[in-house]
């Protein structure tokens, strides 16, 4: 058994998994991840909106094993077309949301097909653009149905329970939610377009907001993910600011982090091996002066390659290692408490 030190919602870097790669080892704009009871990760490549190559689920490990991959473009049993977010449930069934099919796919652990369901809608238990997944402790499934401003919840073979939510900026309402997470009796909800995360009773009794807009500490632009530790401390992607936020368990400001990577194994392997490439990277600044015209978080993440770029995901393993996954770096972030 690890023992694990007290949390202070402080995080440090630790490592990165990753590579650009359309098929095999790598991953091509990834939006989010899994990791299952074996501590095996599975990452799910979205790739882009112009190609339907490289969409998938790779599977890999802290160590830099990769382990193949699932998965395929279309609507069939075990393909997708936008997927937005990956969930296991106590048994190690693999869920997977699909904005553009409006459904959720479920898997087993070898990423053969089990079931789907889901049909478009607003109605009880339709959706519309489903793009955050969680688990509750009764194995529940709370699925963040996107465009219907609302979350709703499942059994494990998608029969509708409940839902709470609707458009809007008061307590309760969302503004296009995405991410969302099932953690110490409570769900929480990136309320994406309302710059706020959320917090909820199982059933959808609101319990508390926390930020707003803006670029300060405690503030939001874009939220797209949340993942709560142990003692109550809560990660947020803030996807528009290009950084994650830690808040103490009331909401208060504890970190922010804008990214540290280094080089994955992958990469070192790839230099390795083509000593054309190692040159060109030697030459290459990671973290060059910043500009007059650099302007937003976008545009120095973009220029500075230890930083978040398009940080659209955080997750907390059973060790409660925070993965975050970058969809513009085609990588994962890994951080450990400080």
């Amino acid at each position: 058994m690890t023992t694990q030190k007290a949390s202070n919602g402080r995080l440090r870097y630790e490592r990165t998994v990753g590579i650009v790669a359309m098929e095999g080892r790598g991953f091509s704009n990834p939006v989010d991840l899994a990791v299952s009871s074996d501590s095996r990760i599975y990452v799910l490549s979205r790739t882009n909106s112009l190609q339907t190559f490289g969409i998938r689920v790779g599977i890999c490990d802290l160590e830099g094993g990769y382990f193949g991959d699932f998965g395929e473009f279309g609507d069939g049993d075990g393909a997708f077309v936008w997927p937005t977010a990956l969930a296991f449930d106590a048994d190690d069934r693999l869920y997977l949301a699909d904005e553009y099919n409006h459904r959720i796919t479920v898997f087993d652990r070898d990423g053969r097909f089990l079931s789907k369901w889901g049909v478009r809608g607003g109605g009880d238990g339709e959706l519309n653009g489903p793009a955050g997944l969680a688990i509750g402790a009764d194995g529940s499934v709370y699925v963040s149905d996107h465009m219907n401003h609302r979350v709703q919840r499942f059994t494990s073979d998608g029969r509708f329970l409940g839902k709470w939510g609707g458009s809007g900026a008061g307590e309760g309402e969302f503004d296009m939610p995405w991410g969302l997470t099932a953690a110490g009796g409570h769900v929480y909800v990136a309320d994406w377009r309302n710059d706020r995360i959320q917090k909820f009773s199982p059933e959808g009794d609101f319990v508390a907001a926390f930020g707003g807009p803006g670029q300060g500490e405690g503030q939001f632009h874009r939220p797209s993910s949340v993942a709560v530790d142990g003692e109550g401390y809560v990660y947020a992607a803030d996807w528009g600011n290009e950084r994650v936020q830690a808040l103490d368990p009331d909401g208060g400001f504890v970190q922010m982090l804008r990214g540290e990577s280094g080089l994955s194994v992958w990469a070192d392997e790839f230099y390795a091996a083509n000593d054309d490439e190692k040159t060109q990277r030697d030459r290459f600044d990671p973290v060059p002066e910043m500009t007059s015209e650099v302007e937003t978080p976008h545009e120095e993440s973009a220029r500075t390659e230890p930083y978040f770029w398009g940080p659209v995901s955080v997750k907390l393993d059973s060790e409660e290692r925070l993965y975050v996954t970058e969809s513009n770096r085609h990588r994962v972030q890994v951080y450990v408490r400080a």
